[in-house]
């Protein structure tokens, strides 16, 4: 059917609306090979999920796009990764300038232990974004009530983050990552360690973010990936076996793989 080959398409000119375009990325942890010539785009604005089994390369690939696998020992990485159309891996390029464009959410909520205002001015404040006391509160209750915590948390900014529940101690970290205003947020199983009226409150912040955002997430849960994402890429065995339209994959996916993953055949 045409309108099906219509949805598997990427855009035309692909680049122009894309944030960020992987091209041949591979990644090698000293002789063993992680990920295997991947080709992404990542649209602007967008959700793209990243789905697959443990093991498949999706949170290396996650890491790559804040250049995270930096720290690891023994780890390279080849290929290219542009941001707006800039290569994060130009050795002129400022790593930490790059991981305030874009930010990051890890799998465990991971509030500094510091006070819960504190939590989200560490950002503005070594970036340099607030020149005053009155920036930098406005800065925190922006960031708060972007993270949906403002109203649980205005009366008790000076308490430590780290008595916060689960779920809130997760949209802190959000709010912490949004404070430097960045371009993406990256997000490796932001809810897996979450129950799920606070794995719903976080979904319904993604999706609210991406007016504002581009968003990559990490996720092992299919259902997930189809409430919150527009587009889903399915990574197996280190490759990058599909991408598409998020409905369209799951619904059609076009690779026997994929179709084994989604029914539950393996994973």
């Amino acid at each position: 059917m045409a309108i099906a080959a219509e949805n598997f398409a990427e855009p035309e000119s692909n680049t122009a609306l894309q944030k960020i375009v992987a091209r041949g990325v591979s990644v090698f942890y000293g002789e063993s090979q992680a990920l295997q010539s991947i080709d992404l785009d990542i649209g602007a604005n967008q959700v793209t999920s990243l789905i697959g089994p443990s093991g498949c390369g999706k949170s290396t690939f996650l890491r790559c796009m804040n250049r995270m696998n930096d720290v690891i020992d023994g780890c390279r990485v080849d290929g290219s990764i542009t941001l707006d159309g800039e290569d994060i891996y130009d050795s002129k390029l400022d790593v930490v300038q790059l991981r305030a464009r874009v930010g990051m959410v890890f799998q465990k909520p991971n509030p500094f232990p510091k006070s819960i205002y504190d939590n989200i001015a560490y950002g503005p404040r070594i970036h340099g974004f607030a020149d005053s006391k009155a920036d930098l509160d406005e800065v925190v209750e922006i960031s708060l009530t972007r993270a949906g915590l403002w109203k649980e948390v205005k009366d008790r900014l000076d308490k430590p983050g780290t008595g916060l529940s689960g779920g809130q101690q997760q949209r802190l970290c959000i709010a912490r990552a949004i404070a430097v205003n960045p371009e993406v947020i990256l997000m490796d199983e932001p809810c897996s360690a979450l129950d799920p009226i606070a794995t719903a409150r976080i979904e319904e912040l993604i999706d609210e973010l991406r007016q504002n955002f581009t968003i990559v997430i990490v996720t092992h849960s299919m259902q997930q990936a189809a409430r919150v994402s527009q587009r889903t890429a399915f990574f197996h065995l280190g490759d990058l076996v599909e991408c598409g339209d998020t409905q369209q994959l799951f619904t059609n996916p076009r690779e026997e793989r994929t179709q084994g993953y989604i029914t539950g055949r393996f994973g």
